[in-house]
């Protein structure tokens, strides 16, 4: 179980829920988003990757991804990442809302 306070602004960390690799980022706004954590260009660890704002940059090519829609913001990316809704709970706990 993950709380907020567990990931400090402006980082990511990574999380593995059930078969699927996680990252998930807390903005320097406060908020909180999940992407999957596996770069869709190549076999890259977005959480090793650096985080500008709501931009996370892969550590493999440099190809950028907006963290708030999944969208690719740079070649050498084509394809978005896959983005889950993430919620908090009355004593501040991070849930992930992931398909069955």
């Amino acid at each position: 179980m993950t709380k907020t306070a567990d990931i400090p602004e402006g980082e990511v960390e990574a999380f593995e829920i059930g078969d699927c690799n996680i990252a998930l980022y807390h903005l320097d706004d406060g908020d909180f988003f999940a992407t999957d954590n596996i770069c869709t260009h190549a076999l890259a660890y977005l959480s090793d990757g650096f985080l500008e704002g709501s931009t996370i940059e892969c550590p493999l090519h440099g190809g950028c991804f907006d963290v708030k829609t999944g969208e690719g913001l740079c070649a050498p990316v084509t394809e978005a990442l896959v983005t889950y809704p993430v919620r908090i709970t009355d004593d501040e706990t991070l849930e992930v809302a992931l398909p069955i």
